[in-house]
């Protein structure tokens, strides 16, 4: 069991006149090696869900659970919480600094204090596994591409070798090519480590062809939790909330209005095309 949040509540401004609530009694049961899309419109809750999970937001009530034991307890190491549950951050510039880009991919594993050697191995190590050109290793990453300072972030925290990696918003402003290419990384690395990835979003685009389940936040409560072939069958709910399902969804949808048979569950290019192929072979 990797992390269990259990009647999770969360108020900013307690006991101000400026007082309100960003989670309200939330219940998760996040299992090793799952891939979870969660998704949620501006205000939902997400940034400030994820950021309890690793120990930077303590809750107002409620507790987390990081392998049984309670975070919040005293005597917890919150140092040990971070290695094992890497947070990245929507923008990297937010958690770049260093003069070149192997320098700030040290940093993790350095502070957990690891001799130089394990360092810089740990460093190349995780700047391969993102796929960065080992000729910007020593460029400022203040001077990289959005995409390219995405794959930095990842790796800096990829070299503290988390049991559960956290992203949020990792798309946010890149170009659909920059789009697809960071999303595969980040599938590419879920199968290839066998490790439980978290990928928070505003758009169920970004997550329909990759997840294996969805957490949908609605006004600081957990609106849906289920498979996304069970959350896009309510596209209905989901439009009122402020979202929308994928447009495979709606296509899928339009095709059986219009009196073809096809399967509205499916949520990817791939099995819509299959489906669509199918219905046409019967006409």
């Amino acid at each position: 069991m990797s992390i269990v949040l259990s009647h999770v509540n969360h108020i900013y401004d307690e006991d101000t006149a400026m007082a309100h609530p960003a989670l309200i009694d939330v219940n998760i049961d996040i299992q090793d090696g799952e891939f979870i899309g969660l998704i949620g419109h501006t205000g939902s809750g997400k940034s400030t869900l994820i950021q309890h999970m690793n120990g930077l937001i303590e809750p107002t009530s409620g507790h987390i659970f990081f392998d049984g034991k309670d975070i919040g307890e005293q005597g917890f190491n919150k140092k040990t919480l971070r290695a094992n549950v890497g947070l990245v951050f929507q923008y990297p510039e937010h958690q770049l600094f260093e003069s070149d880009c192997f320098k700030d991919v040290c940093f993790g594993p350095r502070n957990l204090g690891l001799p130089q050697k394990e360092v810089e191995l740990r460093a190349f190590e995780a700047l391969s596994q993102v796929g960065f050109d080992p000729n910007y290793f020593y460029q400022s990453p203040f001077d990289l591409s959005g995409g390219q300072k995405r794959r930095v972030a990842i790796a800096g925290v990829l070299a503290m070798k988390p049991r559960v990696l956290i992203l949020d918003e990792p798309t946010a402003g890149l170009d659909p090519k920059g789009r697809e290419d960071i999303l595969g990384l980040i599938s590419s690395l879920h199968k290839e480590m066998k490790i439980t990835v978290i990928l928070v979003s505003h758009s169920m685009e970004d997550v329909a062809d990759y997840v294996d389940r969805i957490i949908v936040m609605n006004k600081g409560r957990v609106a849906f939790d289920a498979p996304p072939k069970e959350v896009f069958s309510h596209y209905k709910e989901l439009e009122e909330i402020g979202l929308a399902a994928p447009q495979v969804t709606y296509c899928m949808q339009d095709l059986a209005t219009a009196g073809f048979d096809v399967d509205t569950s499916v949520t990817t290019l791939q099995e819509a095309k299959e489906e669509i192929l199918k219905a046409l072979s019967k006409c």
